[in-house]
């Protein structure tokens, strides 16, 4: 299998894009990348961006790994994802928007009923309920991968509560100040103006009462792994970070505890799964969120962002009929590929798979992480017969798609620099319109040979460049 390389293609010399950075890795001794690598480190554990590794029972708290060497794309390659990405956030938004409405599409049979309102994802609360600018899914992380120079796919929808976008900030931030020739010497798009255009689409958002919206950041609390985040957004919007013991809801509005009396709440940003939300309407032991917040909602007197039961759009199993969501709502041709995906809860797809396991990525259809998959060709045999007993005994919990070959990236290993797998995680927001901000969050997989680039599966981030000029 053919292994695309963002740094030179099928080739042996670098694409135009890279020749810049190529002259740097030439010119910099081993040792200075090295040292460079290591205060980018310090750096990240000094402003608390650490994660806790899953699996190590210890709990030690450990700075996000970090690649000092960036990943390119030209501005003609950004555009045309741009474009491939708003198209397909918006056809996600009209999709939800439908089905917890008119339900058109179930109708009109381009998706089987059974597969959305059976769907645990899929909140009987929310019908009915209009949401403000009829807006679900407001913040998006669109995971990306590459094949070859042309050919880009997703790979995964994020609707619910999209993780990340604090560490694309912070990964351009803290490498503009280790090298900062190398961003005089580039014509690299800027992203610093993301909290803007996040503020910006929430308080688009808000309930029509009001022209100044009270705005909370939504945290389960400081024993998260994404809590850095959390607080690094409700700072960068100038918003409040609460918890659920933080709100209460009377008369049908959400106010906000303050030593100045209550504050009634506007706009929530909530950083919760939606069983946590409401006790009243969904899991009544939760302590994270807010009794009637899902009355609230209804009667429009909140705006909670994502909107609970966006869960049914990513959830896997729906993946597929993407496509078919762009093609019915916006009639147009999807521009962004998906990977060919197997259902197998379809008895006949499903014996296909088992048959094909050792070829084949499986994956749970409402996963997440990097959490409860198979990596099929890198499985022993011990490995593919226990997950197929998985499967065998729930196969509706599952998809299965074809092993891609990720593109590679030039990255900054104890051996020196060598190829290794990425992908891309754009962050889409849409509000009155769709924005965001030049390239996302790349992740690679740090150990060689690894698809896996989750953080949580040990996985590393790069700042991601668009270059302005071609």
């Amino acid at each position: 299998m053919s292994i695309y390389s963002e740094f030179n293609g099928f080739g042996d010399s670098p694409r135009p894009a890279w020749t810049g950075l190529n002259t740097w890795f030439q010119q910099t001794p081993a040792e200075i990348l090295q040292a460079k690598q290591e205060q980018a480190r310090l750096a990240f554990f000094r402003e608390g961006i650490t994660f806790s590794l899953a699996g190590d029972a210890s709990g030690v708290e450990r700075a996000i790994p970090f690649d000092i060497l960036p990943r390119v794309l030209t501005q003609s390659e950004w555009q045309y994802l741009s474009r491939g990405l708003a198209q397909r956030v918006q056809a996600l938004n009209l999709f939800l928007q439908d089905v917890y409405n008119d339900q058109r599409i179930l109708r009109d049979g381009i998706i089987p009923s059974e597969v959305i309102l059976g769907n645990s994802q899929y909140r009987q609360e929310m019908k009915g309920i209009q949401v403000p600018l009829g807006v679900y899914a407001a913040i998006s992380g669109i995971d990306l991968v590459r094949t070859d120079e042309l050919s880009f796919y997703v790979l995964e929808d994020n609707l619910r509560v999209p993780s990340g976008v604090s560490y694309m900030l912070e990964n351009r931030r803290i490498l503009s100040q280790i090298e900062p020739e190398l961003f005089e010497r580039h014509g690299v798009a800027p992203i610093s103006h993301y909290p803007h255009m996040l503020d910006l689409t929430l308080r688009e958002l808000a309930p029509v009462h009001t022209d100044d919206p009270v705005m909370v950041v939504l945290t389960p609390g400081p024993y998260n792994s994404a809590y850095f985040e959390h607080a690094f957004l409700a700072q960068s919007i100038g918003a409040e970070l609460v918890e659920g013991q933080d709100l209460f809801v009377e008369d049908g509005f959400v106010y906000m505890k303050t030593i100045r009396g209550p504050q009634r709440v506007d706009v929530i940003y909530r950083r919760i799964d939606d069983d946590f939300l409401d006790p009243l309407a969904f899991r009544p032991d939760s302590m994270l969120g807010a009794s009637g917040l899902v009355d609230a909602m209804s009667r429009g007197h909140v705006s909670v962002v994502n909107a609970v039961g966006t869960g049914v759009a990513d959830d896997k199993s729906i993946y597929p009929y993407v496509p078919d969501m762009i093609r019915y709502y916006l009639s147009e041709e999807p521009l962004l590929n998906n990977v060919p995906t197997y259902v197998l809860s379809d008895p006949k797809v499903c014996d296909h798979v088992l048959a094909n396991l050792s070829e084949l990525v499986v994956k749970e259809a409402q996963g997440a992480g990097g959490y409860g998959m198979l990596i099929g060709p890198k499985a022993s045999k011990a490995e593919l017969e226990a997950f197929a007993l998985k499967i065998k005994a729930h196969p509706d919990k599952y998809i299965a798609q074809p092993t891609l070959a990720l593109s590679t990236c030039p990255t900054l290993v104890d051996e020196g620099i060598a190829p290794r797998h990425v992908d891309l995680r754009p962050y889409v927001l849409q509000g009155r319109e769709v924005r965001m901000v030049p390239g996302g969050l790349t992740r690679v997989a740090l150990r060689q040979g690894s698809l896996v680039v989750n953080s949580s599966q040990g996985g590393g981030t790069k700042d991601t460049w668009v270059l302005q000029d071609e």
